[in-house]
């Protein structure tokens, strides 16, 4: 059988560490460091050149949070060992809160510079080994559709985007050779099992059941939308915790069957810069916070403590004392270090809205295109951006390429969520309007606009 005029090559590195580096997310000056590997996490890398003889890459990185700086980094090692232009290579990180983070979340997980150093290489190496690996391919794209697996954990009966999307890589005689997997919503199944062990969470089972069902065959998991998006929680750390995988790999095996050849052989990609507009943080915010936040530091005041700022500190607020041992006197001990420090950055910055700038970046394989940004996007605009691209072979990867929080809706900016109050505070950003997310869809709309 004739190739189909593509090249592609995938290839994997380990990077769990192996020295003492903290796990990321899940509260305040945990020092949740790791202690035990319940799986390895990894850096999984594709490069398809097409008959134009362009080429892009994709890894996928095992990591709470991107960074601008470490995507640089591997850029710039990849591409100097290769033909690939830096902007034609993209780095999506899974946002497992089961390992470290490339970004910064204040308090919660530090940047180790050992650790990313390696961990970038580690990427940067698998894109040169997939890079000299390519061989003549054929791609398919197909897609399925799962329902009553997530849920918006922002907005009761709010909406999800359901859609799950495979690029199916094959050898010219119909051999598996990879998969890129999109899926949409957070990976928390496996997280309260235990809290200080390295993991993947579901999407590394998904790859692993991809290579069991397909030996040899090397699988990419790419995370997408997935800012307001979870698993149900009746698979949070229960017997039940193992759906998730089975249901999403299901669905891949369908999206695989079903798909169909691109008849496009042709790569391209575009990368640019978008300013989303923020507003600028009022004195009386700040010192709202600050005040409370001095406060409960000297006098060690737990009383009506979830009536203050920790209202909007985490997701789920009643339940942040778990994360300390059950000890409320801690868990409010940690918000007001929090508070204090924030507010301390913060005050100088009253009244100065900065637009915080993004990287849109699109890449086409074939008729297959991918559209990556760096935030922790809302569902709707996930769901907008696809109604609004005119195709529906369209894989939406966030916290690619850097990292600027969570771009919410205006449902929760109005109701002054997580997601609109507290992110910018551990990011060091200044609040997102309701119309960041229409800046971000509508530069990613532009960066697919070959």
């Amino acid at each position: 059988m004739k190739s189909s005029g593509f090249q592609a090559g995938v290839a994997r590195r380990v990077i769990t560490p192996t020295t003492k580096v903290e796990l990321a997310g899940l509260g305040y000056y945990l020092e949740r460091y790791w202690e035990r590997v319940r799986d390895d996490i990894n850096a999984t890398a594709l490069v398809v050149t097409g008959s134009n003889n362009q080429s892009v890459a994709i890894v996928a990185m095992d990591l709470m949070y991107n960074d601008a700086v470490f995507t640089k980094s591997i850029r710039e090692q990849a591409a100097a060992q290769t033909g690939l232009a830096p902007e034609s290579i993209c780095v999506n990180c899974s946002h497992t809160h089961n390992a470290p983070t490339a970004g910064f979340i204040r308090g919660a997980g530090e940047q180790n510079p050992e650790y990313l150093q390696f961990a970038a290489k580690q990427g940067a190496d698998a894109i040169v080994e997939a890079w000299k690996k390519r061989q003549p391919a054929r791609i398919s794209i197909g897609h399925s559709e799962i329902t009553g697996l997530t849920f918006n954990r922002a907005r009761e009966g709010g909406p999800v985007d359901t859609r799950l999307s495979v690029l199916k890589i094959e050898s010219p005689k119909e051999e598996p050779v990879s998969a890129v997997i999109n899926f949409h919503s957070h990976c928390t199944a496996h997280m309260e099992v235990d809290l200080r062990a390295i993991s993947r969470d579901w999407p590394g089972e998904v790859v692993d059941r991809f290579a069991k069902a397909f030996s040899g065959a090397i699988a990419l998991y790419v995370q997408g939308t997935a800012g307001d998006v979870n698993t149900l929680r009746k698979f949070n750390g229960t017997d039940l915790r193992f759906e998730p995988a089975k249901q999403i790999t299901a669905a891949v095996f369908e999206a695989w069957l079903t798909a169909k050849p691109l008849k496009n052989t042709t790569v391209a990609f575009q990368s640019s810069e978008v300013a989303l507009p923020t507003r600028a943080w009022t004195r009386s915010e700040v010192m709202t916070v600050r005040e409370e936040a001095v406060h409960r530091q000297k006098t060690r005041d737990t009383r009506d403590w979830l009536k203050g700022f920790a209202r909007a500190a985490v997701g789920q607020p009643d339940r942040l004392p778990l994360r300390y041992g059950g000890s409320e006197t801690k868990a409010v001990a940690a918000l007001a270090r929090f508070g204090v420090e924030w507010s301390e950055e913060a005050l100088p910055l009253v009244g100065q809205p900065k637009p915080v700038i993004a990287e849109t970046q699109a890449l086409r394989i074939g008729d297959a295109y991918f559209a990556a940004h760096p935030s922790e996007l809302f569902i709707k605009f996930g769901l907008d951006l696809r109604e609004r691209f005119n195709s529906d072979d369209l894989f939406i990867l966030g916290y690619s390429n850097g990292s600027i929080g969570y771009v919410p809706d205006e449902y929760e900016i109005e109701r002054g969520g997580y997601a609109a109050l507290q992110s910018p505070k551990f990011t060091g950003q200044c609040p997102f309007t309701a119309q960041s997310g229409e800046a971000l869809v509508a530069g990613l709309l532009k960066a697919c606009s070959f």
